[in-house]
């Protein structure tokens, strides 16, 4: 499986556009497009623990817990590089990653979440928060992190509210790593409950932008 160390955790779900200049990544692109059938356009994106997604000291390290996706749309530019848009399909475990070929490519599992019987509790808690740390964050901006109507269900519900939250790499792989919908928003309860009261205590924060992403249910 093609492999994309980056320094962002991608979850399951959302749309995120990619500038692709570096050659290994410009060669996986190129290879992804030969595929003629666009489901089969696919490949890894795991988050990078140490290191850096270009230059000569590259990736040092990488999370093993990342996200299969799917590329969707590309735009090709006359010097080799491009503009590309990839959605998140599912949680994936790196078993191992080589990285002597023309980029990296790695063996990997699929992960599926476990069955939550009833999320009702932590859907309900997770809303309410992250309603109240929106209307933060809104009135801070002066724009609203989230288009459109949130997912009903709770896996997804779940991605999407730990995709548009202002929150550490290390807490969102964290989320990403939860095993369960229900895991996830309880976690997720948890921080924004702690980056509410940051925020309370701090009005200027929070100073890094917030990702603007866009939720897919494919």
């Amino acid at each position: 499986m093609p492999m994309f160390p980056l320094n962002a955790v991608v979850f399951p779900g959302v749309v995120v556009p990619l500038h692709i200049f570096e050659d290994r990544y410009r060669a996986l692109v190129r290879d992804l497009l030969k595929e003629t059938e666009p489901a089969a356009r696919t490949f890894g994106i795991v988050a990078i623990r140490e290191g850096y997604e270009v230059g000569d000291h590259g990736v040092q390290s990488s999370y093993r817990v990342g996200t299969l996706v799917q590329l969707t749309a590309h735009e090709r530019y006359d010097d080799g590089r491009f503009d590309i848009q990839v959605v998140g399909r599912q949680r994936l475990r790196l078993v191992s990653m080589e990285t002597g070929g023309e980029y990296f490519r790695g063996e990997i599992e699929l992960l599926a979440d476990d069955p939550d019987e009833d999320a009702l509790a932590e859907v309900t808690a997770a809303r309410s928060v992250h309603e109240e740390y929106r209307a933060l964050l809104g009135a801070l901006r002066g724009e609203d992190p989230i288009a459109g109507e949130l997912p009903t269900d709770p896996e997804y519900l779940s991605y999407t509210l730990a995709a548009s939250s202002l929150l550490p790499m290390p807490e969102r792989q964290q989320l990403l790593e939860a095993d369960s919908a229900a895991e996830r928003l309880v976690l997720l309860t948890a921080m924004l409950r702690e980056e509410i009261r940051a925020i309370r205590a701090l009005p200027s924060l929070p100073a890094t932008e917030l990702a603007r992403t866009r939720w897919s249910p494919n």
